[in-house]
């Protein structure tokens, strides 16, 4: 008994108990004769899609600004440069790249003048950051329907003016990351490229937090009166890590929205936050300290609950309830983390 409580300490108990929850589900698709190899490529494309804008808690937590709640503001940028990629009919890699290459200074300004009013409010970030997120997201929507955009793709059709609600990314950059080396195998599709990117966003965060920049920000997060006592200037590395969050949220809406084939906008990215937040606690970050591990435990447990409790909820309620018992669960899952300061010590 000792032992099995050492491992639910080690493991942590959100893990534990939503891990015991998922494999249970597991279990009853089995019973159920759900395609087992289906539910895993699924996992794995979900992971691969959301997966960037969970890591984008890491930079913002390791300065000490904790979790950022005003992730729309890097995704409205991301959702900006994916635009302006198909105003100019770009497709493939190129298109891709051009939204990146759009995005990513677009955020890190936005991230710099955030992280600017951030310093004036300490104490209070993630109550302004989700004020600010929701107020961001409200502005855009006027922006949405002045944008000198002029492409029938993103148009109202019929000489309407602005841009529609969700825009097809078919004729562009739909399933660029999945498709590239994707492979099956056992009848699980593995979206190579898509983890791919994935991982190579974790491994340069991972980098930069061994670097000395990375080094100095982690320490200005973890103590900010010995910090700077030392010479640290915590400021500034609250702003350094506020702008890598944002320039993160950009990146990754990019890479969600390519895996999902459509771009949202107007009130979309309001919804954003609470799941990438919910994810990292679960993987078993807090508010003062996340780790890469963290994110990737995280993501999986969120996404895998969803995409295996749908299809067992379907059959079980023969699908007239399903879709307010998955909201439901996610909702829950949303709420159970946000009650966790701690995750468990695994990292």
């Amino acid at each position: 008994m000792e032992g099995f409580k050492k491992i639910v300490d080690k493991v942590g108990y959100p893990r534990f108990i939503i891990g015991g929850f998922l494999f249970i589900l597991c279990v009853i698709a089995a019973m159920l004769a759900i395609p087992i190899p289906g539910l895993i490529g699924d996992i794995l494309t979900r992971v691969g899609m959301n997966g960037i804008l969970v890591l984008a808690m890491v930079p913002a937590i390791q300065a000490g600004v904790g979790l950022n709640f005003a992730l729309p503001l890097g995704i409205v940028c991301g959702l900006i440069g994916a635009l302006v990629s198909i105003e100019f009919k770009l497709s493939g890699f190129t298109g891709f790249f051009t939204a990146l290459i759009v995005a990513i200074p677009l955020a890190a300004i936005v991230g710099y003048f955030y992280g600017q009013m951030l310093n004036r409010i300490k104490g209070q970030e993630m109550t302004v950051g989700t004020y600010v997120g929701f107020s961001a997201v409200s502005a855009m929507c006027i922006f949405w329907l002045l944008a000198p955009f002029r492409s029938p793709e993103l148009i109202w059709a019929y000489g309407g003016t602005g841009l529609r609600v969700t825009v097809s990314l078919e004729s562009s950059i739909d399933k660029i990351l999945n498709g590239f080396l994707s492979f099956n195998v056992a009848g699980i599709q593995v979206p190579t490229g898509l983890l791919g990117f994935f991982g190579i966003c974790c491994l340069a965060v991972w980098l930069f937090s061994k670097t000395k920049s990375g080094v100095i920000m982690n320490a200005a997060g973890a103590n900010e009166k010995f910090a700077t006592a030392t010479g640290i200037n915590v400021n500034k590395q609250r702003i350094l890590g506020v702008t890598l969050s944002t320039v993160l949220g950009a990146i990754g809406i990019i890479v969600y929205s390519q895996s999902f084939g459509f771009l949202q906008l107007y009130n979309a990215p309001l919804y954003s936050a609470l799941p990438a937040v919910a994810a990292v606690l679960i993987g078993g970050a807090s508010i003062k300290k996340a780790t890469i591990t963290h994110v990737i435990i995280g993501t999986f447990l969120f996404q895998a609950l969803l995409v295996v409790s749908l299809p067992v909820i379907n059959i079980l309620a023969d699908g007239s309830m399903s879709e307010v018992i998955r909201i439901i669960i996610s909702n829950g899952i949303i709420l159970y983390a946000l009650t966790r300061e701690t995750g468990g010590d695994l990292a």
